[in-house]
């Protein structure tokens, strides 16, 4: 698991200023700030917020990038043929746009007819028992899923430290906690990052395809989560990297909504209707 220096220094930095610590002697790797004394950390949220929503991949997890490869990958191999049939030239799938315009926090099939449609292409719809090789909307998703359970096997699942810290310091506080997420492999990623027992309710991809859920930006899915934990969506917050994910915690009038910006977009977030943003959750934490 890499080290995220921002993260683990923001960290030492508070127990050194509450003279836990040595503030000269400054950890060199993540093995030795686990050695050094633990720190109390408490979530730093608005009064009345009592549950705590997260989404998963990049805001928990590192699997935003897996899940980008294994979209590239997939499209790519889809828009060479269309270049082949029709003579047009091949223009690739971009991470930096087509990504998180089109398929970044979204279900897996409404990511693909998203994609396509910006591209003017049309495929069958299919069924949900189509294989891979299928050129359909459900289809192209399994090519997608096979593509990233192989990434997530050969790479590993590394998670964002100062989240899982945040996470623990909810759960210290006595919050309610949920992940929500549009993945179906959203149980063996939590598996695989050590982070399952974290939370009291999962609603993924899974229980949105078996409850008629719509996926994000409908907000149904983190209502299904706030409903699932007991709380009013007022005495939540949400937590989200993806802009449709934002506009979900918006649309379904949520306590709360922050948007945790990994790829430099804190001005996108908030007008999509992000509360506060944050590079990293370590920064919603103060030691006590």
């Amino acid at each position: 698991m890499e080290f995220e220096t921002s993260s683990w220094l923001y960290a030492w930095s508070l127990m050194a200023l509450a003279g836990k610590v040595d503030v000269l002697t400054v950890p060199n790797n993540v093995d030795d700030m686990r050695q050094a004394p633990r720190a109390v950390f408490t979530p730093i949220l608005p009064d009345g917020v009592t549950a705590c929503l997260f989404d998963l991949d990049g805001v928990l997890t590192q699997t935003a990038k897996v899940h980008a490869a294994a979209w590239k990958q997939m499209f790519d191999a889809v828009l060479l043929d269309q270049s082949r049939q029709t003579g047009e030239p091949f223009r690739p799938f971009e991470i930096a746009t087509d990504y998180a315009e089109h398929v970044d926090g979204k279900l897996r099939p409404d990511g693909v007819r998203a994609f396509l449609a910006s591209r003017r292409i049309v495929v069958p719809e299919g069924s949900v028992d189509d294989l891979p090789a299928a050129l359909t909307v459900q289809g192209l998703g399994a090519r997608k899923n096979n593509l990233l359970l192989e990434l997530v096997r050969t790479a590993g699942v590394d998670v964002y430290e100062g989240s899982v810290r945040f996470v623990e310091s909810t759960r210290d506080a006595g919050l309610r906690r949920a992940v929500v997420s549009s993945s179906k492999n959203c149980r063996e990623v939590l598996v695989a990052a050590g982070i399952e027992d974290l939370f009291e309710v999962r609603v993924d991809g899974v229980v949105a395809s078996d409850t008629g859920l719509r996926g994000k930006p409908a907000p149904d899915m983190f209502l299904a989560a706030a409903s699932a934990l007991g709380v009013d969506p007022m005495h939540c917050a949400v937590f989200e990297d993806a802009v449709a994910g934002v506009e979900a915690g918006r649309a379904g009038s949520f306590g709360w909504v922050v948007g945790v910006d990994r790829i430099g977009q804190p001005e996108l977030l908030r007008s999509h209707g992000a509360d506060k943003v944050v590079a990293d959750l370590s920064e919603m934490m103060e030691y006590r």
